[in-house]
């Protein structure tokens, strides 16, 4: 029989630091620090937590939402770039796989952008999200399928969406026809209200029930003070509340831990890779229990860009070298 394997994840919630880049970068590097400390060996942070999700576009109408937008422009990182080798650097050295949200910054344009790297500290995966949702589209273009990916690490077969992208079942339907094993969410949090926290939970329980893979689930958080200096409005501070759930989910869609709804904290619980199989054995969705002759998922997964050059066109009849010319006589 094989041998049992379990891998020990954490989903951290946590607040951002609004006025330094850095500062939250450091706030990473420790987090990953604390969560090998547990002994996990997979770390989740929450949605553009790098440098911070743009909380600002929610509440602000455009008109008055460009002076952050440019702040947010001076703060993003780009990919590669020094941010993303202090990461890592630090989950090369602890041996973890760590999946990080971003604002990237890419020449005039920044995305809503998911880092997964690899125990060895390779970036394994760099993708942005496909349609940035609601008040998000003032601020971020959009992403293309070419990282719509599941990507093999030393602890097994993982695949990324944020927020509302679990929304469009056929993007979740991509990763689960590649075989996700461990299916990592991220969440802005501090968003909405408690209602937010109750959609969150209700998703990824049915996603790690449909795609018969675990979900880990990172959500952000932001202190009082913080919120005040998004908006003074009481009104408008009561959308920058709750809407947490921090949480890790099982193949069976139970909670392994206790989620976490308030506050920064980590949840941390060991995943049994043999649920995976319990479940997929009464249903594979991707598997014995699909139909792809009546239906299937096609997907184009070139990457987009502003500019391509078609192949050459093949002359239609062989040219000569010879630069003699033909004789008319």
């Amino acid at each position: 029989m094989t041998a049992k394997k379990i891998i020990r994840a954490a989903a951290v919630q946590i607040a951002p630091v609004f006025d330094s880049a850095t500062g939250t970068i450091d706030k990473v590097c420790q987090a990953i620090s604390d969560a090998a400390k547990e002994g996990a060996q997979l770390v989740v942070f929450p949605e553009t937590f790098v440098p911070y999700y743009p909380y600002f576009s929610f509440v602000l109408p455009p008109v008055a939402a460009g002076r952050e937008h440019l702040k947010l422009y001076e703060h993003a990182p780009t990919v590669p770039g020094q941010a993303t080798d202090a990461v890592a650097a630090q989950a090369r050295s602890l041996g973890m796989v760590v999946v990080l949200g971003v604002n990237e910054r890419d020449h005039g344009s920044l995305y809503n952008t998911q880092l997964i790297f690899d125990e060895c500290g390779n970036l394994a995966l760099k993708r942005r999200k496909i349609t940035p949702t609601y008040h998000e589209r003032m601020i971020w273009g959009q992403g293309d399928a070419s990282g719509l990916k599941v990507v093999e690490t030393g602890i097994g077969r993982i695949g990324a969406l944020a927020c509302w992208e679990h929304y469009n079942p056929l993007a979740r339907y991509a990763l689960m026809a590649q075989h996700e094993e461990i299916h990592c969410s991220q969440f802005p949090g501090s968003l909405v209200g408690p209602i937010f926290a109750e959609q969150i939970e209700v998703t990824i329980r049915h996603h790690a029930l449909e795609s018969g893979c675990f979900v880990i689930n990172s959500t952000g958080w932001l202190h009082d003070d913080q919120i005040a200096s998004v908006t003074s409005d009481p009104g408008l501070q009561k959308a920058l509340r709750d809407g947490c759930c921090t949480a890790i989910i099982s193949p069976e869609g139970q909670h392994l831990a206790e989620p976490l709804r308030s506050g920064e904290g980590m949840v941390i619980a060991d995943l049994d890779m043999s649920l995976i199989t319990k479940r997929k054995r009464m249903m594979d969705s991707v598997g014995h229990y699909a139909r792809p002759e009546l239906l299937s998922l096609r997907i184009n997964d070139r990457p987009t860009a502003p500019m391509f050059s078609d192949e050459p066109i093949p002359a239609p009849f062989p040219i000569t070298q010879n630069s003699e010319q033909p004789s008319h006589e």
